[in-house]
């Protein structure tokens, strides 16, 4: 799946608690824990959205920049 253009991929930080689930389903690697909060490498993220549902606590996105 190619990445969606004008889309930017997000973590939400009030709620993300590092359990990990995005990062062992990401297909290319580019979710990792920091501080125990997950965090994407957003230039080599495909937004293939396969790690979306894998979180508990609902805190993955893909979503417009603000202002658009």
């Amino acid at each position: 799946m190619p990445r969606q253009v004008g889309q930017e991929f997000l973590v939400d930080d009030d709620r993300c608690f590092g359990c990990g689930a995005c990062i062992a389903l990401c297909p290319v690697n580019v979710l990792t824990l920091v501080d125990r909060l997950a965090v994407v490498d957003e230039e080599n993220c495909t937004h293939c959205k396969i790690c979306i549902p894998s979180c508990p606590v609902f805190a993955l996105e893909i979503t417009s920049p603000k202002g658009d």
